[in-house]
């Protein structure tokens, strides 16, 4: 690893080859700004023959940055399958600017506080670099309207602008989506209504909880919702993603094709010893002092948004408990219903804490019509299987598939350099970014008053 600091770079800047690399073999050059989250780690997780080995990363010097490095050193160290990338550091308070100025690479990553991200977004597109944006890309109304700006300036300059949106790489929320466009299994998708929605994706979190293998280190900042977002402006841009995404895939989603219902927050509360567990600081910083109640901490890190889409009720909700039971993690809840059968993902006790989805019929299905679905799969996705469960069946999966969290973030880089290399994203794909959001961020408000 190099490491230049600000005072250091200010000296080499006559000599520095960054503004003169040679960008002609039409590799991506990463460029990571202002991590804070260890999502953005997570992106260097593999490596990637489209990807130069050199990522340029431009920041304060804080402990963000540390941490940052460290998942980095860990990749590159690993006994198996070892990372190798070479990690150029500028330090400074006008790392934004000296990213702009240098142009070291040519894709900016965004994973860390949600305050400035939106201004991030706007300054990179602004300045002619594609952007791989961790969710969310916007926490409030106002920098949902610069989203808008930066996504026209965007297309006027033939730049990909794209969130990171992992939960459509695993398996069990595939084969949900699959199995939903096989009308003889599924039938059409109810219409449903507020009380028994027709989509219902429900996503429980956790504050203190292990990452590649060590316990994550939050930053302070995390609990601040005017710098995170508050949990109806973050986890559900996922859940927001996914009932688009399912239910009508690859079509556009646009504004006068949604609906808000209802929304409403409630806090998530925190203790001293939580707090200290979790950041390792003894003390509750000056910023989160309006947040304190009785000692304690309440971070608005839950919310919940009843929508339709194209007339069709949803819901989506996000919980953060402070830490999972032992032998627990991160769970979800997902049903599609069907006028033929419901399509459901469960994560509890009863599935050792795995996604399993299920199929469960609302009119007579035999198991070999349940079968000839699967049998339709096959040819992607081998092995699947069918076992009989209390309300129908449960879909066996082989556990090649189930590859967890962290090693999506691979995929949705390969999808993304698959875009890049294309020059274009679907039809679909920026339309639909921009609807998520602006129903999240106006959930939020709703959710407030």
């Amino acid at each position: 690893m190099k490491k230049i600091t600000f005072l250091a770079l200010a000296a080499l800047a006559a000599c520095s080859p960054k503004a003169t690399e040679d960008m002609t073999d039409n590799k991506i050059r990463l460029i990571t700004l202002d991590p804070g989250h260890f999502h953005a780690a997570l992106v260097q997780k593999s490596m990637y023959a489209d990807i130069d080995s050199t990522v340029h990363i431009y920041a304060p010097e804080s402990p963000d940055l540390d941490l940052h490095m460290a998942k980095i050193d860990q990749y590159n160290s690993r006994e198996e399958n070892p990372t190798s990338w070479n990690s150029e550091i500028y330090e400074g308070d006008d790392f934004l600017e000296k990213m702009l100025e240098e142009k070291a690479g040519n894709v900016v990553v965004l994973a860390g506080s949600n305050l400035k991200k939106t201004e991030y977004i706007s300054q990179s597109v602004n300045n002619g670099f594609h952007v791989l944006a961790d969710k969310p890309m916007a926490i409030n109304s106002e920098d949902y309207a610069l989203l808008k700006e930066a996504f026209a300036t965007s297309k006027e300059k033939g730049l990909l602008l794209y969130d990171i949106m992992t939960e459509r790489s695993e398996i069990t929320t595939i084969l949900q989506k699959e199995l939903s466009q096989n009308k003889d299994l599924f039938g059409e998708l109810e219409i449903g209504s507020p009380e028994n929605p027709a989509v219902t994706k429900e996503s429980v979190h956790h504050f203190f909880k292990y990452v590649s293998g060590s316990p994550l280190i939050r930053p302070s900042w995390f609990f601040d919702t005017k710098q995170q977002g508050e949990g109806i402006v973050d986890v559900t841009t996922h859940l927001i993603d996914l009932t688009f995404w399912e239910c009508f895939p690859n079509q556009i989603i646009g504004d006068e094709n949604v609906e808000l219902v209802a929304a409403r927050r409630w806090p998530t509360v925190l203790s001293p010893t939580d707090f200290e567990k979790v950041t390792g600081k003894t003390e509750f910083p000056d910023f989160l002092q309006s947040s304190i109640k009785d000692g304690n901490l309440e971070t608005y890190a839950n919310g919940e948004i009843n929508y339709t889409i194209k007339g069709h009720h949803a819901k989506v909700s996000v919980i953060w408990n402070y830490q999972a039971p032992e032998g627990t993690g991160d769970t979800h809840y997902s049903i599609m219903r069907g006028t033929k059968a419901n399509l459901v993902i469960r994560q509890g006790a009863e599935q050792s804490y795995k996604p399993t989805l299920y199929i469960e019929p609302v009119v007579e299905i035999s198991q070999e019509e349940a079968q000839a679905s699967i049998d339709k799969l096959l040819s992607t996705y081998d092995g699947l299987s069918l076992e009989k469960s209390s309300a129908g069946w449960k879909v066996n999966i082989p556990e090649k598939y189930n590859i967890g969290h962290e090693a999506h973030f691979a995929q949705v880089m390969e999808r993304f350099i698959d875009y890049y290399k294309n020059g274009t994203m679907p039809e679909w794909e920026v339309p639909n970014i921009l609807t998520k959001y602006g129903l999240s961020t106006r959930a939020l408000e709703m959710a407030k008053k």
